[in-house]
């Protein structure tokens, strides 16, 4: 049992300059014992509005210097406070604010919602057991209008797709790692350079891109070029869900449309998801 969704902004300031994390926090207990569900015995469960509170009095004390650390305190409160409790898992997902720039000039205390992909991250433990952490981007929306294509596939009588050589690339990707026993790990960067990541290996090279013969190699090379360059990530689970186009036909109107017009193709959507490890993680 727990407590979902509870949201609340944390501002920090520094002389005239003010910073900000928007957060969204759910917390999960398990107890050492059922008695609350098997005989109605409550004298063991924390109210999920004591919960709530504790999130708070968290944040105002120890502020949020990474989602994973302020996560990682969550866990570790509860399980060196309260006896009763036997696991915690902790959910942290931030609303994405920029600081405004004018002129190149950073604003000291004004602020932009950019919709380029939430970051999340989860920590859970058991009573004895090692502190688990998980991060992730969700929401992150990709396109690339060319260097993409989808040929070769399996044909049946059922196939009416036609073979396409060069075609729009668009999804929503969903992308979360797991970092094993944690450990003292510079979360910030690590999020920032596993976005990287995933913008360079989906885009390619900026002066020519990468060709994409399918949604799922884009997403399989997504994960290499991540396992490869981010030695802190045992295991990466990602989902491209897809966003197809059509061109519009013009002919009725007296026109050509060469690729230049296209409406996107609402439901039916494709989704392609994989999950890739080092050997060594699965091995153990």
């Amino acid at each position: 049992y727990g407590k979902n969704t509870i949201k609340f902004l944390r501002l920090h300031k520094e002389g005239k300059k003010h910073f900000v994390k928007e957060v969204e926090v759910c917390v999960h207990l398990r107890l050492t014992s059922p008695q609350e569900y098997l005989e109605g015995d409550n004298s063991l469960v924390i109210p999920t509005d004591t919960i709530k509170n504790i999130v708070l009095v968290l944040a105002k004390k120890n502020g949020i210097p990474s989602l994973e650390q302020f996560a990682i305190d969550i866990c570790n409160h509860f399980m060196t406070t309260f006896c009763q409790v036997a696991y915690v898992k902790t959910y942290v997902q931030e609303v994405p604010w920029q600081r405004l720039h004018e002129d190149g000039v950073p604003h000291v205390h004004s602020f932009i919602c950019v919709p380029d992909g939430i970051r999340f991250c989860e920590a859970e433990q058991c009573r004895n057991g090692p502190l688990i952490v998980f991060a992730g981007i969700k929401d992150l929306k990709l396109m690339k209008t060319t260097q993409s294509g989808f040929e070769g596939f399996y044909k049946n009588e059922h196939t009416t797709l036609p073979e396409r050589h060069d075609r729009i690339l668009c999804g929503e990707f969903f992308c979360k790692w797991s970092y094993g026993e944690c450990k003292d790990f510079d979360f910030d960067c690590i999020w920032k350079k596993i976005r990287e990541c995933i913008l360079e290996a989906f885009a390619g090279p900026p002066d020519h891109g990468e060709y994409s013969p399918s949604y799922q190699k884009t997403v399989n090379c997504i994960q290499m070029l991540i396992l490869s360059r981010v030695p802190q990530v045992q295991v990466i689970e990602a989902v491209l869900n897809n966003t197809f186009y059509n061109v519009v036909d013009m002919k009725n109107l007296g026109l050509t449309n060469d690729k230049e017009v296209l409406v996107p193709v609402e439901t039916p959507y494709g989704s392609c998801a994989c999950t890739l490890g080092r050997k060594r993680f699965f091995e153990a």
